[in-house]
């Protein structure tokens, strides 16, 4: 039996970001009503890809997509961009609720999604669960703050060129964290 080989890293995040490229070259050039109905297509055509590519969906990309396509069909709908705008606070937050929701109830939410690449120990999957759980909270806050203080130019602009550096700079700055928390590395037998 064939096995299937893991995706191209680049490959994958070329699925993962290229729904935020076809929003802004469609906001660029025809507005946020057409941006809008282009995310969505561009976000079921991300989702096909990931399904050819892993021949499954993973969960955080099926929440995202409908939240999108709901926050979208809103937007087209009632003709009002406030939906798509508030989209991105509706998902930091509910990324926010349930990590530290989970946190609360004693279980790290995080690791089962990220202990394949990372190992650490159960007190530093507590630490970045709360960290991230509070990023996510200031995300949603930013986004309240521009969509409804500033223009939809500004706002555009921070959501794909602002975002998601800040979400890969917060990531990075979490290296400390998970090098003291590392857990040692497990030696396979001979």
């Amino acid at each position: 039996m064939n096995a299937r080989r893991p995706p191209s890293p680049w490959l994958k995040l070329a699925v993962d970001i290229g729904p935020l490229a076809a929003f802004f070259a469609a906001y660029s050039l025809a507005g946020l009503m057409a941006a809008t109905a282009v995310l969505m297509g561009a976000t079921l055509a991300a989702l096909a890809a990931a399904y050819a590519l892993e021949r499954r969906i993973p969960k955080m990309p099926l929440i995202g997509a409908a939240l999108v396509l709901g926050f979208g069909a809103l937007t087209l709908a009632l003709d009002d961009e406030t939906f798509i705008k508030m989209k991105p606070t509706a998902v930091y937050l509910l990324f926010a609720a349930v990590l530290l929701a989970g946190q609360a109830t004693g279980r790290s939410l995080l690791k089962p999604l990220l202990d394949a690449a990372f190992h650490i120990d159960d007190a530093g999957w507590r630490i970045m669960t709360l960290r991230w759980g509070a990023f996510f909270l200031a995300m949603a806050g930013l986004n309240e703050i521009l969509w409804r203080n500033f223009p939809t130019e500004i706002w555009v602009n921070a959501k794909v060129f602002g975002f998601l550096p800040l979400t890969f700079v917060f990531a990075a700055a979490q290296a400390p964290l998970m090098r003291r928390h590392a857990l040692p590395e497990k030696t396979k037998p001979s």
